[in-house]
């Protein structure tokens, strides 16, 4: 393979590595608001997969006031999710807390495969005889990340889906699943970039070969 077909796909697994951990460290995988217009407050549950944060905003009129200020009062509180008692992970939601810290464990792993496929294209770039070989490796590689990834992205969309966990009534997802998504699209079109490169120089095509390790990738099939 070309030097030039590592380069691009290391800067596409960056991209998918950087929304991989957005994703993965974000709190706002399903996000659930609620307002009252009585108490002129508005409640807002974030869901990340390692923890659960809501925001309260309260507004009141504003002291000594002719009526029309308001004064608005932000309260920020995280705490652990799911929590085995909180969220009572031993009883009625035993299947969602492990769906749910299933999701997260595979994120970790997902973000894993993909650190060491950037090592490997670094690694496979340093010589020619090493990119004819490394290609295989990091289409593997590339592969698991996107399957790995794939399992806790379907996780939490079953789970938002089927409503597994009462705090997500009336809820939507956010913007981590939609990196999610983003995350393994970009690393599974890297995998099948890879592969099809790959292929196609071991069969001595010009463009994905390229004239000056035309003759290395011929000694190597003989």
């Amino acid at each position: 393979m070309r030097k030039i077909s590592y380069v691009i796909a290391f800067l596409a697994l960056a991209v998918a590595i950087v929304l991989n951990i957005f994703s993965t460290f974000r709190n706002d995988w399903v996000t659930v608001k609620s307002t009252s217009d009585i108490l002129h407050t508005s409640v807002t549950d974030f869901y990340g997969l390692r923890q659960t944060c809501r925001l309260t905003l309260t507004e009141i009129p504003e002291p000594g006031g002719n009526g029309h200020g308001k004064v608005t009062y932000r309260n920020y509180e995280c705490r652990p999710f799911p929590a085995s008692v909180t969220d009572e992970c031993e009883d009625k939601n035993r299947g969602f807390c492990a769906s749910w810290t299933g999701a997260a464990y595979v994120e970790y792993v997902s973000i894993g495969f993909a650190a060491v496929a950037l090592v490997a294209i670094l690694f496979g770039m340093t010589t020619h005889s090493r990119r004819v070989r490394i290609w295989k490796a990091l289409a593997g590689l590339a592969l698991a990340q996107t399957l790995s990834q794939v399992v806790a992205f379907a996780l939490v969309t079953d789970t938002y889906h089927r409503n597994k966990y009462p705090g997500f009534d009336h809820g939507r997802l956010g913007i981590a699943w939609a990196f999610s998504l983003l995350s393994w699209i970009t690393s599974a079109l890297v995998a099948f970039g890879v592969v099809v490169t790959g292929i196609a120089a071991d069969k001595g095509y010009n463009w994905a070969v390229g004239n000056r390790d035309r003759g290395l990738y011929e000694r190597i099939r003989d």
